[in-house]
């Protein structure tokens, strides 16, 4: 692979498949966008794409090279793709890693850049020792409208690391090193040696506000300031947190918190202690750090519901009450909580905080 004349191929061109394909083209990488939505594809085609953010340096347009999905066929006449960042729903990546796979050079690798643990998935169709994980945290983006990415939370920078690179062996190789530079244009990155407890702090993140912005119907703002869905919030964190602990993960900080203080808040409110000054401390925070957030920004769950589009809540919390049923654990909120959000997804009852409020 030459990194000076590398080709990207970027199978989901959704908020965050745009947002870091947009930059890479910006950057003058040679990037390829493939996406599923017809009017978005031929919008950047014909316009380019439109990234905006939070501040005016952030914000701007750039040409890139978009396709239809059923165009990347011709891509055979061409030079193969050197990386190929796998950007789509969780439920999408079977079929997006096999597309891909048509298009790759010989000794091309894959980036799993998603919400959810995909590796695996990924692996089975094109081997372990073509796969890297990338995590995307805190990064709040939305396909606002064909053609324009939006982030709508004030980049990580010093005080906080939003892409992680890793090897699945926890090495670090040339590979890793290189995706770090590309996303560190972006924004703050780090080489991670602990991908499999990386993957599982974000995976606990998700459970905790994902599905409750899909079946409350409230932003991140809304959620964290409201005392049902904020303790509901936490439960969600104790008990992924505990699965994660009990496969033997080392898990990170948590939005800047200690996993043990999210199970030891979660433990205090389950139990109806009196006394509670870890839930205490942990609330004054999120009430705190809400203060900070935008009025409007929903992660990507609170989205799809908003425009009809099948969630990953199975993926996601489903993967928590999964894992911890096979280590004997009880996960009483995440089950609950998907219960909801399939109930919204089917139309049986509209979104509301009556959909989470007595989990």
């Amino acid at each position: 692979m030459n990194e000076l004349n590398e080709r990207i191929l970027i199978i989901g061109a959704g908020a965050v498949g745009a947002y870091v394909g947009g930059h890479f083209a910006r950057a003058g990488l040679e990037v390829i966008l493939a996406d599923p939505w017809p009017a978005h594809v031929e919008h950047m085609q014909a316009h380019g794409l439109r990234v905006e953010g939070m501040t005016e340096p952030e914000c701007f347009s750039t040409p890139v090279r978009a396709m239809h999905l059923t165009d990347l066929q011709s891509l055979n006449k061409e030079r193969p793709a050197d990386i190929a960042f796998i950007c789509v729903k969780s439920y999408d990546t079977v079929w997006a890693a096999a597309l891909a796979r048509n298009y790759l050079a010989p000794d091309g690798f894959m980036v799993s850049l998603q919400n959810g643990i995909n590796e695996d998935a990924i692996a089975g169709v094109i081997g372990w020792n073509k796969i890297v994980g990338c995590i995307a945290s805190k990064i709040v983006v939305e396909l606002v409208e064909p053609g324009l990415v939006r982030r709508s939370v004030s980049k990580g920078g010093k005080d906080y690391t939003v892409f992680r690179v890793g090897e699945p062996h926890g090495r670090v190789t040339p590979r890793v090193e290189r995706i770090s530079q590309m996303l560190a244009d972006i924004d703050s990155v780090k080489i991670t040696t602990n991908l499999w407890g990386e993957r599982w702090s974000k995976l606990v993140q998700n459970a905790m506000g994902n599905g409750l912005s899909a079946a409350s119907g409230m932003s991140n703002k809304q959620f964290t300031q409201n005392e049902i869905t904020r303790r509901l919030s936490i439960r969600l964190a104790g008990e992924a947190v505990q699965a994660g602990q009990m496969q033997g993960l080392a898990l990170e900080k948590i939005a800047g918190v200690e996993p043990d203080q999210w199970l030891a808040a979660a433990r205090e409110l389950t139990g109806a202690a009196n006394d509670t000054p870890v839930l205490d401390e942990l609330e004054a925070r999120m009430l705190a750090q809400s203060e900070r957030m935008s009025d409007s920004a929903r992660p990507s769950m609170g989205q799809d519901m908003i425009k009809g589009r099948r969630t990953e809540i199975e993926f996601l919390n489903g993967l928590v009450v999964q894992r911890a049923t096979e280590l004997g654990l009880a996960a009483p909120a995440n089950a609950g909580l998907i219960a909801a959000v399939q109930s919204v997804e089917r139309g049986e009852a509209p979104a509301g905080i009556e959909r989470v409020q007595d989990i």
